[in-house]
């Protein structure tokens, strides 16, 4: 469940979302025309986007992160272009990890600007520029936006999580999805399945069907040796909070108590006091997720990030050689459009 994302919407179609096929018909129609229609603004380097077919989670952060790291190893400069949900910033703005709050750029900026410069701002091209001209980049990664249609898209890489896929395959507000699957593959370039389930495989072998390529990967903990054999009250406020406490457990700790909320989700004080007070009683630890952690860095007080540890995970493709060959093509595709004028 998501802040966005209702619980039914992951669920068998029912009543509601026969309620809402009149709204989710004009929704679709007007998200694929304007897919195929808008004209996009092309930028001086190879941009990569990292996008979902869906609203909610589907692990495009990391999958982010991990092709900055890659381009780097390939000698490149990479910057994120993130729109920065909840964001405040009028104009673009190139966000510093060390003083900007969540509240003012958004959470995953805060994660993406430990690995390379990050510019949030709704218009992309403008964040593109500034990043160029300004920080010497030369590959840019889109963090989302692959609906927004505003800028030109050298490569497109889908994420789609293989626990809940699409969700029952309707169209926003009947469903998650930001368009029909058609209309989305038309601009797909690669499609990655992340994790492990089936609920994705339909999708993926419509993708397959229409030539796109297939890749996978997972995401692993880091430091595992520091939640072996421990007990916690773990929270999160992310698209699917049970994938992370799955992951805690994947780590080798107890999840003793679980408490999810929604996405994004911006903690009050009564709110850390109750967890925090919750965990004492019980004799737990504290563990939540880097995003999290990220929003609770100007927002909590310095006893509670004291006792509070923090799940750090890594993508991890399952073909080695994906994170190279996606940034190649990137590139091919880039040098194709600069001869093309």
């Amino acid at each position: 469940m998501t802040s966005e994302a209702p619980p039914f919407w992951w669920e068998e179609p029912d009543w509601r979302v026969l309620a809402l096929s009149p709204l989710s018909a004009i929704y679709a129609l007007i998200a694929g025309r304007r897919m195929r229609k808008a004209v996009r603004e092309k930028v001086e380097a190879p941009v990569l986007c990292v996008g979902n077919f869906t609203v909610g989670g589907t692990g495009k952060t990391p999958v982010a992160i991990a092709l900055a790291k890659q381009a780097r190893r390939m000698q490149l400069q990479p910057g994120f272009l993130s729109r920065g949900h909840g964001g405040s910033f009028a104009q673009p703005h190139v966000v510093d990890p060390h003083h900007d709050a969540a509240k003012h750029v958004g959470d995953e900026p805060l994660l993406l600007a430990e690995h390379a410069p990050v510019a949030v701002t709704p218009n992309r091209a403008a964040g593109a520029r500034l990043l160029l001209e300004k920080h010497g980049c030369d590959f840019l990664i889109m963090d989302d936006g692959f609906q927004s249609a505003r800028i030109h898209i050298d490569y497109a890489l889908v994420v789609v999580d293989a626990r809940y896929g699409i969700g029952n395959g309707r169209v926003i507000p009947g469903g998650p999805l930001r368009a029909n699957i058609v209309d989305q593959l038309v601009f797909t370039d690669g499609l990655l399945k992340m994790g492990e389930g089936t609920a994705a495989d339909a999708v993926v072998r419509q993708a397959a069907r229409a030539g796109r390529p297939i890749f996978e990967a997972h995401t692993c903990p880091s430091a595992k040796q520091r939640f072996a054999g421990k007990r916690f009250l773990a929270f999160a406020g992310i698209g699917h909070p049970e994938k992370f406490f799955d992951t805690v457990r994947e780590a080798g700790g107890e999840v003793a108590l679980a408490r999810p909320f929604p996405d994004h989700h911006f903690y009050a004080d009564d709110e850390l006091a109750e967890l925090a007070a919750t965990a004492s009683r019980a004799g737990l630890g504290l563990v939540t997720t880097a995003k999290d952690a990220a929003r609770l860095r100007q927002g909590a007080s310095p006893d509670f990030l004291g006792r509070l540890d923090v799940l750090e995970i890594d993508t991890v493709f399952e073909l080695d050689h994906v994170p190279e060959r996606i940034i190649n093509e990137t590139l091919d595709a880039w040098r194709q459009r600069r001869l093309r004028g």
